[in-house]
């Protein structure tokens, strides 16, 4: 075990080390944002903090949620920053082809079309940036650029667009919306103008651009390159490893009868039942709103005819979507800490109940509070600063106002401290589980801390200093440590049944974690490829981030495992279903996070397919498929134990556990996965532009695949309604088996 906790503390320090690096290398080559922009002339295009303003308006609007920037947000609405840029080259071109040809660049010969592009590429890479005055100084016809493009997006949000399902009035003054059209500007220009003494834009080239040539760099496909021999290397060494190992981690001596039989729950366990409760709810009602917003794909503002828009627009149903997500996961998650953590004790500490009840009233009002504000942002009925504070900070999974992510952090904070005080008396004691339970404090505090990651950015900071923090909360928090929590979780609960050897169990959970944060940390720069970073980000993020996959790959032995431990005794039959929905984690790690996100990874497969509907993909089958079923999966092995004496009727969970996963694998399959390959196809051919736009996703065959979402999503909300109901007839009785 000593040599495990030194390779578990080495690449702890030197991950975090290298993802602290690259966050200072961003610091210093993020896009510099003029003070200004200017003619050559002198003439004023953006006046003095024009752009940080536009980006606030964009914020306070939804921003991520509605449309995206550098290719992170929503689908249903453009990437603004390929939007635009498309929409400056072709009026450059079509000025261009009036003055020197009396015709439009589309009607010109080919020839001539190449000698105009060749002149716009010059025109827009050319770097003009004088760092000396911070400004940007530019030629006339980008004035004239500039000031179309902004009558086209004051009527687009002002009067709507169905097809973006952008409501009418979604912003109404005319100077905010400039300053927003600024702000798309600024991350066009950062995408279309190269770095100084480069010769790659401040986005690597992204988005896709044939009219400037905007396309790969040698770096995207040679890291891509290496990306992929590090995943095959990676296999390799671990399957040798693998299969070097011995495996038979289950128990010597089953007992034979359920050792959890007399268990007594104690009052702070008994008062998570409640948190269960919030769980279901919340769930229920992010699957309602991500049938809406998936209505809204095809409807435009409306729920089969019904103007639901007006009510809810995309952005904040959006939002709500992927919020609610979050909150329920992160309840479940936090419950099961909290229900575990007086079993590992042995005993409940003073006050543990109150502290149980009173955490679960300040999560409901975070959630109430965070939810109401994000709506009063969007439909623009806060004033000044409040929408920073108590609104929509713009940013997709961490949306919510600053004061609720104040709230939400203390929150965490005192959930450690619940816990954490039961784990460290664990350790103390019993010296058997002291590996296994220092892994899940290590997990718990930094569950706590990383969020906090969240507030390391404010009102007006940069969006590549954003996002670099952004992903520390959503990859870090969400994707690295609660999967470890739940790793050492399992094991726990597993090794407490007497079904697992402590000793094994223990030691893989120690190797597993070291093997996942091994990737995992530095992984999380994969989602910075384009994001105004430099091209080390990129080398980082590819290799390191295939190295995440590579333990997937064997992780069916893992769902093996699970499978025999629900037949290792008669008495183990009881846990079988919570125990299948973590053998559905396994697969939906193996093909969400494994298959589905090495095939969007690589810095050429990303270049193509950011943003698009290849993007839903991997999120549906790994945040839900993998971290979803992780908390359903948690809930119910608490409440089997919280109802240990209690037969249920397993038929109800057996049919919503089917129905769940056949309805998310239908969902992705016939719907999502085949639009995200037309995306990618008509990005590679056409442009990055083209394949957000209403003209791509509104033709007859994606039209006809958004409609074939219903079934998957029907199958699955059936799904999810059983399992909700399942969950409240516990309480009621209707859940249980009738005693004879």
């Amino acid at each position: 075990m000593k040599k495990l906790w030194i390779a578990f503390i080495c690449v702890f320090v030197i991950s975090f080390t290298i993802l602290g690096w690259s966050g200072f290398k961003i610091y210093q080559e993020k896009p510099p944002i003029p003070d200004s922009v200017v003619t050559v002339e002198g003439i004023t295009i953006i006046p003095s903090g024009n752009i940080t303003a536009g980006q606030n308006v964009w914020q306070a609007m939804g921003g991520m949620e509605l449309g995206s920037i550098w290719g992170h947000g929503s689908y249903v609405a453009p990437d603004w920053t390929a939007d635009w840029l498309h929409r400056e080259c072709v009026f450059i071109l079509n000025e261009y082809a009036q003055t020197d040809f009396g015709k439009n660049y589309d009607n010109i010969d080919p020839e001539q079309q190449a000698a105009l592009r060749e002149r716009l590429k010059i025109l827009l890479k050319t770097n003009t940036y004088d760092a000396s005055k911070n400004i940007v100084v530019l030629d006339p016809v980008r004035l004239r650029a500039y000031e179309d493009n902004v009558k086209y997006y004051q009527k687009l949000f002002t009067e709507g667009h169905e097809e973006y399902a952008i409501p009418e009035g979604t912003l109404k003054d005319p100077n905010r919306i400039e300053q927003m059209a600024s702000f798309f500007f600024w991350s066009a220009w950062a995408a279309s103008t190269n770095r100084v003494d480069d010769n790659i834009t401040y986005t690597n080239n992204w988005p896709h651009e044939p009219l400037i040539d905007n396309k790969p760099t040698s770096d995207s496909i040679i890291w891509t390159g290496f990306s992929i021999l590090t995943l095959l290397g990676g296999i390799a060494l671990l399957v040798v490893y693998y299969v070097r190992q011995k495996h038979n981690s289950i128990a010597d001596e089953i007992p034979k009868d359920d050792p959890l039989l007399n268990f007594k729950p104690t009052p702070s366990q008994k008062a998570t039942i409640k948190y269960f409760w919030v769980v279901s709810g919340l769930f229920l009602l992010q699957m309602g709103l991500g049938i809406i917003i998936a209505h809204y794909g095809v409807e435009g503002h409306s729920f089969y005819g019904i103007p639901v828009a007006k009510w809810i627009p995309y952005a904040v149903a959006r939002t709500w979507h992927t919020q609610l997500g979050i909150f329920w996961i992160a309840t479940s998650w936090l419950a099961a800490g909290l229900f575990i953590a007086p079993l590992a004790a042995g005993f409940e500490p003073k006050f543990q109940k109150l502290g149980v009840n009173a955490l679960l009233g300040a999560l409901v009002v975070v959630v109430l509070g965070s939810l109401t504000g994000e709506w009063l942002s969007v439909m623009g009925y806060l004033d000044g600063d409040t929408w920073f504070y108590f609104g929509h900070q713009g940013y997709e999974y961490v949306d919510l106002g600053r004061v609720w992510q104040i709230a939400l952090s203390a929150g965490l904070l005192i959930w450690v401290y619940l816990v954490g005080r039961c784990i460290v008396v664990a350790i103390k004691n019993n010296k058997s589980e002291k590996h296994l339970m220092s892994m899940f404090l290590i997990s718990v505090v930094a569950i706590g801390g990383f969020y906090l990651a969240g507030l390391m950015w404010g009102k007006n900071t940069h969006i590549s200093i954003v996002e670099y923090w952004r992903w520390w909360v959503v990859h870090l928090w969400v994707e690295g440590f609660f999967e470890v929590f739940a790793t050492a979780v399992i094991a726990f609960l597993f090794a407490k049944l007497h079904l697992v050897k402590l000793k094994s169990a223990s030691a893989a959970v120690v190797f597993s974690t070291s093997i996942f944060l091994t990737g995992g940390i530095i992984g999380t720069l994969h989602h910075l490829y384009f994001s105004g970073t430099p091209t080390a980000i990129m080398a980082l993020g590819a290799v390191f981030s295939a190295l995440e996959v590579a333990p997937l790959t064997i992780i069916g032995f893992e769902a093996w495992e699970n499978i025999r431990l629900s037949r290792a005794a008669g008495w183990a039959d009881k846990y079988k279903w919570p125990i299948f929905f973590f053998v559905a984690v396994a697969f939906w790690n193996m093909v969400g996070a494994g298959l589905f996100g090495f095939m969007i990874n690589p810095p050429i497969a990303l270049y193509y397919m950011q943003g698009l509907n290849t993007t839903a993909v991997h999120a549906h089958t790994a945040l839900f498929g993998v971290y979803g079923m992780l908390g359903l999966g948690l809930m119910l092995f608490c409440l089997r134990v919280l109802y240990v004496r209690n037969d249920w009727n397993d038929k109800i969970i057996k049919f919503s556990f089917w129905t769940i996963n056949g309805g998310l694998a239908l969902m992705v399959l016939i719907s999502l996965l085949p639009i995200g390959f037309m995306q990618t196809y008509a990005s590679v051919d056409k442009g990055y532009w083209y394949a957000r736009s209403s003209e791509f996703l509104y033709s007859p065959t994606i039209t006809v695949l958004k409609w074939m979402r219903a079934p998957g999503d029907t199958i699955f909300a059936i799904g999810i309604l059983v399992l909700v109901l399942f969950i409240f007839g516990l309480a009621t009785g209707h859940s249980l088996k009738k005693k004879k």
